[in-house]
């Protein structure tokens, strides 16, 4: 059984796998294409990504991919804890510009989808912290584009309590929201 929540970024999901435990641990589902399924979700995953971070406070992010190699994201953290963020770039939308965030733990398996469309970054809340994730087209060097992940204009709250985060030089140079010319537009209703 898999609990969906919704969230007020259409298309951005909190997904929380079943946990069976007894003396040994537990076992959890991770994914399972058909229960997604049975919730609307119909996307391909076709390749796992696995990142590390030694320090808490180190973010990553906000990346994506533009088309034709964007790609919808399942995260998950594997040790550790981070908070995850998803931002909306699609030109057009209601909701361009807001963000949504989520804290993904080990001990609360907690996953967010995070489709095409948006820009997606986390900080890591422990050292030691694993984020893994499937995409939905491969990397493509050619198509990333980053946002700056602290933008005013977006306002995200990382937590950081007054801490100097941790960043590649990449992410430290990223382009703000009103500079950011986005490969995305809104195809809704």
């Amino acid at each position: 059984m898999v609990q969906i929540e919704q969230t007020p970024l259409a298309g951005v999901i909190v997904i929380t796998p079943s946990r069976h435990g007894d003396g040994r641990g537990f076992f959890s589902e991770s994914y399972s294409q058909k229960a997604l399924a049975a919730h609307g979700v119909s996307t391909r995953f076709v390749q796992d990504n696995h990142s590390f971070s030694k320090a808490a406070g180190t973010i990553r992010g906000l990346h994506f991919q533009a088309p034709p190699h964007a790609q919808d994201k399942l995260v998950r953290c594997g040790r550790g804890a981070l908070f995850d963020v998803a931002v909306d770039i699609r030109r057009n939308s209601s909701t361009y510009g807001a963000w949504f965030g989520a804290e993904l733990s080990f001990e609360n398996g907690k996953q967010l989808l995070v489709p095409a469309g948006f820009a997606h970054g986390f900080v890591t809340r422990q050292p030691d912290t694993e984020i893994i994730y499937k995409c939905s087209d491969h990397y493509a060097p050619t198509s990333e584009g980053a946002l700056a992940w602290n933008d005013r204009d977006v306002g995200i709250k990382w937590g950081l309590a007054g801490r100097i985060p941790i960043l590649s030089d990449k992410d430290a140079q990223a382009p703000l929201l009103a500079d950011l010319r986005s490969p995305f537009e809104y195809e809704g209703a």
